[in-house]
């Protein structure tokens, strides 16, 4: 009787019980790529058109005359400002996976899919493409397809991809048998590298443009520094024509801007904000770090501060949105003076004495820093989405929900010249 028993028991339990090691197992949606042919998809990647409207409006850049206007994924609208009260839009630049640029020289410098590409804009008519570096940049794989929707799925199959043949353009999802300890591994880091951290006012050349404070790339001198998820990748572009790739500096998990201050890089990320020395520009070094809880973190410095943003809530972290302002006047040892609360804020920007700061939905808010880290509030531009600005000689620009806005400087404020719809 008892054989019996023990019989019927192994019987019922046998079937939920592997001898696999990687076992329990479970039913997952299973997302793996689709991918195309890498050389025939970038070659279709490029083309310049007439104006179009904007889908979704990104970074900003400014050179000469023009503004840049990115447009995620697809590429940027050229805006000659030669009139900054009657802005014109010229072109689209149609450059799939881009989003972000830099210019020296009449040379553009962007990122498609992963690679670094160079244009020659002295005839911005008749913009042609020099060079292509292929994967050059952006080697994380995330960044790779952050263009492309992810699918509802349990487990994103990547598989041994040969990045330099193909490109992702889609997904296929399917229902499969899986262990359990595959899908947890998705949220383990075990595997991750981490780097171990226990251990003047910004000039610009005259023939190098300006980004905002959401940039991920930055021309310095003879070099164009670009951050990814995780590296800090460096080019010699001392011979515009044929840059070099230099040896990538690892800096920590989800990096997201980069500011310089003289020889000093400046590097945001969502759990702090990353100091290097560049005296040796083909080697930065790693000087010390700001800690924060995870938020997207853009920076801008002047002189002995450094004005952090902290946006909270969605994909960027549950810390609550602020202004951080961080006395960096040893940079061993960065020491934060005060937080200001703030709605959603994204970039920000100084001129003189103002700070201004894009405070998403809630507009764009202009701050007296003279007295720093005490600020104080002059204006609020309410009631208008606010993503990035940037601070030129004569005029403020600022971009949100596919609008460009320009202001003039007041002595204790600014004053809206134009408004300009995408």
């Amino acid at each position: 009787m008892k054989k019996n028993v023990l019989l019927f028991f192994l019987c019922f339990v046998i079937p939920f019980v592997s001898c696999d090691d990687d076992g329990p197992y479970e039913d997952y949606l299973v997302a793996r790529p689709i991918l195309e042919d890498a050389v025939s998809f970038k070659a279709e990647a490029i083309d310049i058109i007439d104006p179009i409207p904007i889908q979704t409006s990104g970074k900003i850049y400014a050179y000469k005359n023009y503004i840049f206007i990115n447009d995620v994924g697809s590429g940027f609208h050229v805006i000659d400002n030669q009139n900054p009260s009657n802005p014109q839009n010229i072109a689209f630049f149609k450059l799939e996976g881009n989003n972000d640029i830099s210019i020296k020289d009449e040379k553009l410098f962007a990122d498609s899919y992963g690679d670094l590409v160079i244009f020659d804009i002295s005839d911005i008519n008749n913009i042609q493409l020099t060079s292509r570096m292929v994967n050059a940049i952006y080697k994380n794989y995330d960044v790779w397809v952050q263009n492309i929707e992810f699918p509802q799925a349990d487990i994103y199959d990547y598989g041994d991809i040969d990045y330099d043949r193909y490109v992702v353009v889609g997904w296929e999802v399917n229902m499969e048998r899986r262990p359990v300890s595959e899908y947890e591994e998705q949220f383990r880091c075990d595997n991750c590298e981490f780097r171990n951290f226990d251990n003047v006012i910004n000039t610009a050349e005259s023939n190098v443009g300006q980004g905002g404070s959401m940039a991920r790339f930055k021309i310095v001198g003879d070099y164009l520094y670009v951050v990814d998820y995780s590296d800090l990748n460096i080019f010699d572009i001392s011979n515009l024509e044929t840059p070099t790739t230099l040896d990538d500096v690892s800096v920590a998990w989800d990096i997201e801007t980069i500011f310089n201050q003289g020889d000093i890089l400046f590097i945001g990320g969502r759990q702090g904000m990353y100091i290097y020395d560049i005296k040796d520009p083909a080697k930065p070094e790693f000087v010390s770090e700001f800690r924060h809880g995870t938020a997207c973190d853009p920076v801008v410095v002047d002189g002995n501060f450094a004005y952090v943003t902290l946006k909270g809530g969605d994909f960027c972290g549950n810390t609550e949105s602020g202004l951080y302002v961080v006395d960096i006047s040893n940079l061993k040892n960065p020491e934060l003076k005060v937080i200001y609360p703030m709605f959603g804020p994204n970039g920000l920007g100084i001129k003189g004495d103002k700070l201004f700061i894009c405070d998403g939905s809630d507009g764009l808010k202009v701050f007296d820093k003279s007295n720093a880290p005490n600020i104080t509030q002059l204006n609020h531009f309410p009631n208008i989405e606010a993503y990035d600005v940037i601070p030129l000689e004569n005029t403020l620009l600022m971009i949100g929900g596919g609008t460009l806005r320009q202001y003039e400087y007041l002595e204790n404020d600014i004053q809206l010249i134009s408004t300009f719809e995408l």
